[in-house]
């Protein structure tokens, strides 16, 4: 069993252990403490993690764990995209009596979600996805005595529950199948085989469990809920990070399962229609700019479903994805941040007038929603070209097809925000009052890297390019 290869999430787990601690045994003004802890543990990882990618990729812990280009850059974009959401924390939850445990709670979360990147196991799935889902439920509902926090919370844990059984039996059914719950064998058992309508059922079974994490058709509901109503870092974390490792598990899944069960691309397409389609109509009626902004969440899952759609289809699908989630992280804490610097305000016309109170807000929010169309230079932009090149090439142009006309329609809500920010009429109104340093911090990063992202494209793209997805 080599600790070396699973060092970055030891860290982590280290990390959760220690906030926890801390948050046991501090008095409430030291609550704080805990955000630089829990950032100190997310470095560590990350170095450790951009460590690894110089290694040749390969199965370790009895096949079990994959440590291969597509694991590593998604564990590293979980990781920087989880200090980010930690940053926006300190300020939001300074009088709340269980500020420290916040952090612990984050950091098992993101612990959950890196065991998703790497599964290469159904069982190892299995426990990433609901580590990752206790821990959200949690984080959903933090504020306990708001009825709309309580609320949030119930409905992602009801519709995870339902969602993880269903997950249960696919796995089991798999295991059933090919007699072992390790990727490599499976796939290797199921070559040559005749197509069984139960791998099918366990298929659908599967990709609906995950796709609780990812926010996408038919396990969604949530989301837009959640960003309501959880506490606004809170919010930012789970629209943002359980979807990178959500993502890649299921791009695991389907190069290990599609080529013995044709249906499973057919499947993904349908669901990547369904929700960027769902995700851009609700949104285009929405006057609560948190709730816009988790049903801009479910169409971004459609997009990043249109990659797995061609996984093992064109070489360019895979970092496709990866570039994708990199430039929709960004982009989408960048869009929350300044919703939590702004202390929460979530109705569209609170943001009347903005700009001319806070310049540097209105700007953020401006740029990641533009990012989030795919406007260039953006980063946005280069991810969503990728992943249309990428299904093109392998034959789904229809898909891509009706990825720009959803584009086209999420400009329209987008738009609106930014028009109320530059042009809406602030006669009569208080002035707008900003959190705190912590969250002004968080806001100015996320939004430089959606620019850097943008702007360094071809470097990243040239370093994500060579990743390789192992089964």
């Amino acid at each position: 069993m080599p600790i070396g290869e699973i060092l970055p999430e030891i860290v982590v787990l280290a990390s959760a252990i220690v906030a926890l601690l801390a948050a046991a045994f501090a008095p409430q003004r030291w609550q704080w403490a805990g955000a630089p802890l829990a950032l100190s543990g997310l470095l560590a990882a990350s170095v450790l993690c951009f460590a690894q990618l110089d290694g040749a990729p390969h199965l370790t812990f009895s096949g079990a764990w994959a440590v291969d280009g597509a694991g590593i850059w998604a564990r590293l974009l979980i990781l920087v995209a989880s200090a980010l959401a930690i940053v926006l924390a300190p300020h939001w939850l300074q009088d709340d009596r269980r500020h420290g445990e916040y952090y612990a709670v984050v950091l098992l979360s993101v612990l959950g979600v890196m065991l998703l990147a790497g599964a290469a196991d159904t069982l190892q799935l299995v426990v990433g996805l609901l580590l990752a889902s206790v821990t959200g439920y949690t984080l959903a509902a933090y504020h306990r005595d708001w009825a709309l926090s309580v609320e949030a919370g119930m409905k992602y844990f009801l519709i995870g529950a339902f969602t993880n059984a269903l997950l249960l039996i696919g796995v089991t059914l798999l295991f059933g199948l090919y007699g072992s719950t390790r990727y490599a064998v499976v796939a290797q058992a199921a070559a040559g085989a005749t197509p069984s309508p139960v791998l099918l059922l366990a298929s659908t079974l599967v990709v609906i469990g995950v796709a609780l994490e990812l926010g996408a058709a038919p396990a969604h509901v949530w989301l837009p809920d959640v960003a309501q109503g959880a506490p606004a870092p809170a919010a930012a974390f789970l629209s943002t990070v359980p979807k990178i490792g959500a993502a890649v598990a299921l791009a695991r899944l389907v190069q290990v399962l599609a080529p013995q069960a044709p249906a499973w691309h057919v499947l993904i397409a349908t669901l990547a229609a369904a929700s960027m389609t769902l995700g851009n109509l609700a949104a285009l009626w929405q006057t609560d700019v948190r709730r816009l902004l988790g049903w801009s969440s479910v169409s971004q899952a459609g997009y990043a479903l249109m990659a797995l759609t061609v996984i093992g289809r064109t070489d360019t699908a895979v970092p496709a994805l990866l570039f994708f989630l990199a430039g929709y992280a960004v982009a989408n804490l960048a869009a929350f941040a300044v919703v939590t610097h702004l202390r929460g305000r979530t109705e569209l016309a609170h943001y009347a007038g903005l700009a001319s109170v806070r310049p540097w807000s209105a700007a953020i929010l401006a740029t990641s929603l533009l990012s989030l169309v795919g406007i260039p230079p953006l980063a946005g932009f280069v991810g969503k070209l990728t992943l249309f090149i990428a299904v093109i090439d392998a034959g789904y142009a229809w898909l891509a097809v009706l990825a720009v006309v959803n584009t086209v329609v999420s400009l329209f809500y987008y738009l609106r925000v930014i028009e109320v920010v530059y042009f809406g009429a602030r006669a009569g109104q208080r002035p707008v009052e900003v959190l705190g340093a912590w969250s002004a911090a968080g806001m100015l990063a996320s939004g430089a890297l959606v620019v850097a992202v943008g702007g360094g494209a071809h470097a990243l793209w040239t370093s994500m390019r060579g990743a390789q997805l192992l089964p």
